[in-house]
């Protein structure tokens, strides 16, 4: 059967390798909802602009009649929510953008998704689905030898994004329990890969390396975390919006820890292999070590083992392979991350509104 997608956030990193995914299927229409801030990016999808299948929505989801707009424009069977402040340290720096965005306009979304699903009818209402993407950072932050994240550990979210994001996964919630409207959660650990923007630990360390400058490290580099290769993880989501049950959490991992310090040296060693440094040395030698940020959490891990027992899921790629694939693709595409750190994007956006 054809299905229509409304995805928010498209223009994102996550968001524009999921409209990859999802318009690799046959008769399958997707729609581009992103306000456009900072991280989101259109020349990440600008190869798709062609497409009769690929529709770009420019919408703020702060703007409730513009969201309602766009969700009957799109008419879909399945909204898979990504659209989101995400980074720690601007939530740190201006909190009241992160609210916004994350809370009220995820209830926005929330209200014009429940206001077209009563409209439906038969099988169309039957088979609709809310996606609703979240993160780890909800869960707080684990000991050493804490277990792993699972779908029932209490939320204890330690920064404004992890709080903002925590309020926006009880309102999906709420709606499901209050209205019926067919929900699905899901929490991701930290994606790297492709298209990813360039403020972000992966693309920072590749990035300086290939400047020639040095590698900022937090505290001691003693954090862990989980790391889950992106498109691992839009497989996953894909999976969940078919298959998923609503009113369901689904745990996305990449069952990959380690370290900040460890995760910094793998890179380098890999940027050693693949684009030597000029001077000879080792990659390594440009670390150094920074102030940590404020409630800087210590480890997060996923339990993964509801999806892969319900929905036959797992990660396809390993610590090696997933994070080779991302260097090598920074230095195949040198003028995306040239143009996002001079700003051009930013510039051409403008101009053309």
């Amino acid at each position: 059967m054809p299905k229509k997608y409304l995805v928010t956030g498209g223009a994102g990193f996550i968001g524009s390798n999921l409209v990859r995914i999802l318009l690799k299927e046959p008769e399958t229409e997707v729609y581009n909802l992103d306000k456009l801030t900072y991280a989101g990016n259109p020349q990440s999808l600008s190869d798709l602009d062609s497409l009769p299948t690929y529709h770009f929505l420019h919408t703020d989801l702060c703007d409730l009649e513009a969201t309602r707009r766009a969700v009957e424009m799109a008419k879909p069977d399945a909204i898979l929510h990504l659209a989101a402040e995400s980074h720690v340290d601007r939530s740190i720096d201006a909190p009241g953008d992160f609210i916004q965005t994350n809370v009220i306009g995820t209830f926005h979304l929330l209200q014009a998704a429940l206001e077209f699903w009563r409209g439906l009818e038969g099988a169309r209402k039957d088979d609709f689905r809310f996606l609703h993407v979240s993160t780890d950072e909800v869960f707080g932050s684990l000991s050493l030898t804490d277990p792993s994240f699972c779908e029932t550990t209490p939320y204890n979210p330690r920064s404004p994004y992890s709080a903002s994001k925590a309020g926006s996964d009880h309102l999906a919630r709420a709606w499901q329990e209050t209205y019926g409207l067919p929900v699905l959660v899901t929490n991701c650990s930290n994606n790297y890969g492709p298209f990813q923007f360039p403020e972000k630990l992966i693309p920072v360390v590749i990035l300086k390396r290939l400047r020639g400058e040095k590698i900022p490290v937090y505290g001691k580099g003693e954090n862990i975390r989980d790391w889950l290769y992106v498109e691992d993880h839009c497989r996953a989501l894909k999976l969940v919006v078919e298959q998923g049950k609503p009113g369901e959490d689904y745990n996305i991992g990449g069952e990959n820890e380690i370290t900040n310090l460890d995760l910094v040296r793998l890179l380098c060693r890999i940027l050693d292999d693949l684009a030597p440094a000029s001077d000879g040395q080792p990659h390594e030698t440009a670390i150094e070590f920074v102030t940590d940020r404020p409630g800087h959490d210590l480890r997060y891990s996923m339990n993964i083992e509801k999806i892969q027992k319900e929905l036959n899921w797992k990660p396809l790629e390993s610590a090696e392979t997933g994070f080779r694939k991302t260097v090598q693709w920074y230095l195949d595409n040198k003028e995306w991350w040239q143009n996002i750190l001079e700003n051009k994007y930013q510039l051409e956006r403008l101009g053309n509104r």
